[in-house]
């Protein structure tokens, strides 16, 4: 029995579906873990959940600078160690993974491959030097050749890396020199047995005949703003009443898009849940018409794979999203794609939709059949376990 650490500092477990996937995977393999990871509202700072011993931390809230992103990092960095060494006070780890963003992680995995032999499996959830590119487009670039000296690091000190895609694989493989046999492609896919339509509540779409719905992060580039003004023009310029937006999720951009969302008299069409019980997700999902992927092009979401996508195409809803690489790879007929970051375009598409039935079931069809039979984590997991048994099998590290 292998006990692992798993590091994830973007996001609270279990509610990263993708890290607490792996978790389970891990225990039905005969593993032990332990996870350290920011708290959520009102989190403790640590709990065993289905055997996970789950150590947290206080976040640090960034104001949305280049200064304050250096701050959470140190924070984070200095605040995860603390919590690796405490939970390694009940025994050594065989392997830690650490998922970024940020790519920060790698000195921790020094230190316990020096103390204990510990392996390092490196989960690539985001590429941060396009992440800072589209944050801050235009910026200075020294912070660029920072985190893409970081990434490569990271890269490079890891026993063996997990990308979510083969844009992410190339990457490991042709910009930081990671031997591609060192590389192995898990994508992040929704688990069809949990996530799956049920009964409508026809409640949920507060009077009106169609519900389009959201889920997912709001921070800059994550493309929410596009869906309060798409909303706009749906209802203020076609004067559509008959549709509802809910929007489930929280981040960096909440506040500023509840602003907005009030300053275009919307308040009556467009709800924004925050974050919310797995519950309420599922009714909305199975009222919902359609599934709002409305990430804008930019040098990440280009090449990133959209979680939110794969979860509507579970819950058999059509997707409506921009035309981008990544998202086509994972969505294929399952979504209309619309020209990137046209807004008017976006609303035009999400009309169409809503108004064509037999197109919406068609490809509500088609993409719950693409996660069942290749999507799914359980098609995943196999690759994913593989990668513990091979470093485990071996008892060396290697680089």
């Amino acid at each position: 029995m292998t006990r692992v650490l798993i590091i994830v500092q973007n996001l609270p477990v279990p509610f990263d579906r993708r890290v607490w996937l792996e978790c389970q995977a891990l225990i039905s393999d005969g593993h032990q873990v332990a996870v350290v990871c920011p708290k959520g509202r009102d989190d403790p700072a640590y709990e065993v959940i289905d055997t996970v011993e789950v150590y947290k931390y206080r976040p640090y809230a960034p104001g949305g600078s280049k200064v304050s992103f250096i701050t959470e990092y140190a924070y984070s960095f200095l605040a995860t160690a603390w919590l690796t060494f405490k939970a390694r006070r009940s025994g050594r780890f065989g392997v830690m993974q650490a998922c970024n963003p940020p790519d920060i992680f790698w000195p921790i995995g020094m230190a316990l491959r020096a103390l204990d032999r510990t392996r390092f499996v490196f989960d690539h959830h985001d590429l941060c030097p396009e992440l800072y590119e589209s944050r801050f487009s235009g910026g200075p670039k020294l912070p660029y050749r920072m985190l893409r000296a970081m990434e490569r690091r990271t890269h490079r000190t890891a026993d063996h890396v997990i990308s979510t895609n083969e844009s992410y694989r190339d990457v490991a493989v042709k910009r930081s020199g990671k031997p591609a046999s060192k590389v192995t492609v898990v994508r992040s896919g929704p688990d069809p047995d949990r996530l799956k339509r049920g009964q409508a509540h026809p409640q949920l779409r507060r009077g009106r005949r169609f519900l389009a719905a959201y889920i997912g992060v709001m921070g800059p580039q994550d493309g929410v703003d596009i869906v309060v003004r798409a909303a706009d023009i749906v209802v203020h310029e076609f004067g559509r009443d008959d549709i509802a937006f809910t929007l489930i999720g929280s981040g960096d951009c909440f506040d500023d898009l509840v602003r907005m969302r009030d300053e275009l008299g919307l308040a009556g069409h467009v709800e924004f849940t925050g974050r919310v019980p797995d519950e309420l997700v599922t009714q909305v999902m199975s009222t919902a018409d359609v599934g709002l992927s409305p990430d804008p092009k930019n040098p990440l979401n280009d090449v990133s794979t959209m979680n939110k996508t794969m979860e509507y195409m579970a819950y058999e809803l059509p997707v409506v999203a921009f035309d981008l690489h990544e998202t086509r790879v994972s969505a294929g007929d399952a979504a209309v794609y619309v020209t990137p970051n046209d807004v008017h375009e976006y609303a035009k598409a999400v009309v169409a939709l809503i108004d064509n039935e037999s197109a919406r079931a068609r490809m509500a069809k088609l993409g719950r059949a693409r996660v069942e039979q290749e999507l799914a984590w359980s098609r995943q997991r196999p690759a994913y376990l593989g990668v513990y048994r091979d470093l485990t099998a071996t008892g060396q590290a290697q680089s």
